[in-house]
């Protein structure tokens, strides 16, 4: 197995998150990579670190005006007067958005202050910017996108170890702890080469991002298995009834499950999910994988143990298919690096 990983995406370091009206630390913070890449120490797994691309390769899931935001958001917070700006760029006005599906993204912001456009593109109060995200987000995505190119070129499984995560951002907004879609990259780099693509999303919360980026395509299957969005981030999103809209409608499945579900249910789910992969006729997967289901998590609801995403893994081997592995949540710090274990041994399976 191959895994890719960039030191820079340690340089995210997010200072503050807004919970329940209360400003509190950040939960997505570098310790979380550190665990990881044990994980992949104890299984022998070295990773490589992913060759630099142009901003293009970006673009074929992202707005070109929103990557433009990320990578200036920095310069322009200090030209703002120092009595008007904290340690962070933090959205404070948010505008209204129809929510209409036709559209693959919205248009450029009405608003020309860089203060409007920080509510535009920055979708909640868990996506600070400083000196570093785009640096890390960029880093993160080119991780995802040259693990998508190494199983292009044959072989498999493989890891891309993304942080920050992406499954929450949109073609055009960051949320979520989320500002560049690494699992929506990688599915559109695979589908370079194979004419069908999935994309399953195990995380506690819907992948969100990813099924707006690919709503109305009939050429990628979004599958997602989340706790109940009714009383859970992101609120919005992840029920059953939506199914993709004009050329993708019937390409978009969410299979929510209960608050304090545990394994047999969530591999239930998870077997659903991949049976509709198989009647698609995928020939290449992209698995979202989130730790966040673990009964240790500070902002889950699941129950998972860390043993059962072997389960997990090896539900996913039997589909058969060329598989990346693309890292998303989990900030229960002591379990990931077990769970990451637990799923790859299944996953080797």
């Amino acid at each position: 197995m191959r895994a890719f990983y960039h030191p820079d995406q340690a340089l995210h370091a997010p200072r503050q998150f807004m919970r329940l009206g209360r400003v509190t630390q950040q939960s997505d913070l570098p310790a979380r990579t550190e665990a990881l890449l044990g994980a992949l120490a104890r299984l022998g797994i070295a990773a490589d670190v992913p060759a630099d691309q142009p901003e293009a390769a970006l673009r074929a899931v992202h707005d070109a005006g929103y990557l433009d935001f990320l990578r200036t958001a920095w310069d322009e917070w200090q030209r703002l007067p120092t009595d008007l700006r904290g340690a962070e760029v933090w959205p404070s006005t948010f505008p209204y958005w129809s929510g209409r599906v036709e559209e693959p993204s919205r248009p450029a912001p009405p608003a020309t202050s860089f203060l409007g456009r920080i509510g535009w593109y920055l979708g909640d109060m868990a996506v600070p910017l400083s000196a570093h995200p785009w640096t890390a987000a960029r880093q993160s995505a080119l991780t995802a996108l040259a693990a998508a190119d190494a199983l292009l070129a044959g072989g498999g499984p493989v890891y891309a170890l993304c942080r920050p995560s992406g499954h929450h951002a949109r073609t055009d907004r960051a949320s979520g702890f989320c500002y560049l879609n690494n699992s929506a990259l990688a599915a559109a780099r695979l589908r370079t080469g194979h004419a069908r693509v999935a994309v399953l999303d195990l995380d506690a919360h819907h992948g969100d991002g990813t099924q707006q980026v690919f709503y109305l395509r009939p050429d990628v299957l979004t599958v997602s298995v989340h706790a109940d969005p009714a009383n859970y981030y992101p609120w919005f999103t992840g029920y059953a009834a939506e199914r993709g809209h004009g050329p993708g409608e019937g390409a978009n499945l969410n299979l929510p499950v209960p608050h304090g579900t545990a394994l047999p249910e969530t591999l239930a789910a998870t077997e659903a999910g991949l049976a509709a992969i198989s009647a698609f006729g995928a020939t290449a997967l992209v698995v979202a994988l989130g730790f966040d289901s673990h009964r240790a998590d500070p902002i889950g609801v699941l129950r998972l143990e860390s043993g059962d995403y072997a389960a997990l893994g090896a539900a996913v081997a039997r589909l058969g298919l060329p598989t990346l592995v693309v890292q998303e949540g989990g900030y229960a710090v002591e379990v990931i690096g077990d769970c990451l274990e637990a799923f790859l041994r299944g996953l080797a399976r």
